[in-house]
């Protein structure tokens, strides 16, 4: 408990972290690798407190075309169950003496082609329950591809920093002491400017006989930088006046902790701002490592040439 006393008298504790203080209401992590909260929601109906526009905007693209593939079949599926119901008979085109499967395929591709507004005219509806169907059927397929494309749009057009955090975070030799080590990369195409990064490392430590969250502000060597083309590593400097000066590799595993990172950039394509942040629990911190440099000059001279394979690689090293 030494330790942990030492640390709240002279480190400087962040009020305005945005995270509660009791220790025993959070389970596992403050912020997940990916950048989201760990927070669930509870307490209200599923369709009040999910924004489904923005579930479809963020989900992976594999699982995005995935749920508009599945859509699309089964609700072609279920208007030929209902063409089906009505009466083959009432479908101009489709043979009376063909097989049962053969006639509910041909009804599943007239509810496709009416669906999709194509109309080959190979099959007509004749009949005003056919005929009614087949128009409601169109309007939805209007209006389905209405947000589908909209849905498209808005997962092109979403402002995105492109940047991925090493797995680890490490405590590396710096100048005459020590210094945690955070590394991000930008890995698309494009073109970051006036980039700022913030780190505060949240612990669960001992007050008053009480357990408590504190958050605390870790000063970085340098925190705005002009461009960000390169790989960036975020350096804290582990003096007399950080939290985690008298921390040693044993302590790291014997402490929850977490280090919350965030940063802040300009994207020049869509001229906006755009965020990203990830965490690092004191699991994911390795002891007594530096990171491999992930650039070189190519062999004319003429290039820089970001290895972008390289993020994770680091090597050991002794204090």
């Amino acid at each position: 408990m030494a330790l942990i006393k030492t640390i709240n008298q002279k480190a400087q504790t962040d009020k305005n972290s945005g995270f509660g203080t009791n220790a025993n209401s959070y389970g596992g992590r403050f912020v997940n690798k990916d950048g989201t909260a760990n927070v669930e929601k509870r307490g209200m109906h599923l369709f009040r407190r999910i924004s489904w526009y923005h579930t479809m905007i963020d989900m992976p693209n594999w699982k995005f075309m995935s749920i508009l593939f599945i859509f699309y079949i089964v609700i072609n599926f279920i208007f030929a169950v209902i063409y089906y119901a009505i009466g083959i008979e009432h479908l101009d085109g489709i043979a009376q003496s063909q097989s049962i499967l053969t006639q509910f395929g041909q009804a599943y591709f007239f509810s496709a082609q009416t669906f999709t507004t194509v109309g080959y005219g190979h099959i007509s509806p004749t009949g005003f329950l056919t005929s009614a169907l087949s128009s409601a059927e169109a309007l939805i397929g209007l209006l389905s591809f209405a947000i589908a494309t909209g849905l498209f749009f808005g997962r092109f057009s979403k402002p995105t920093a492109f940047l991925k955090f090493a797995d680890n975070a490490l405590i590396s030799p710096y100048k005459e002491g020590k210094g945690l080590m955070i590394r991000v990369v930008p890995f698309k195409n494009t073109n970051f400017t006036d980039a700022s990064a913030k780190v505060m490392l949240g612990m669960s430590v001992e007050d008053n006989g009480e357990h408590t969250i504190k958050f605390y502000n870790l000063d970085l060597e340098l925190g705005k930088i002009n461009a960000l083309t390169l790989s960036w590593t975020l350096v804290h400097p582990i003096t007399e006046e950080s939290p985690l000066y008298n921390f040693s590799e044993e302590d790291l595993k014997k402490v929850q902790g977490e280090i919350l990172v965030f940063i802040t950039t300009f994207d020049n394509m869509y001229s906006n701002t755009v965020a990203a942040r990830t965490s690092y629990t004191f699991g994911e911190i390795i002891y007594g490592a530096k990171f491999e440099t992930m650039y070189n000059r190519s062999k004319d001279g003429s290039k820089t040439i970001l290895h972008l394979d390289k993020l994770n690689h680091y090597q050991s090293v002794n204090f």
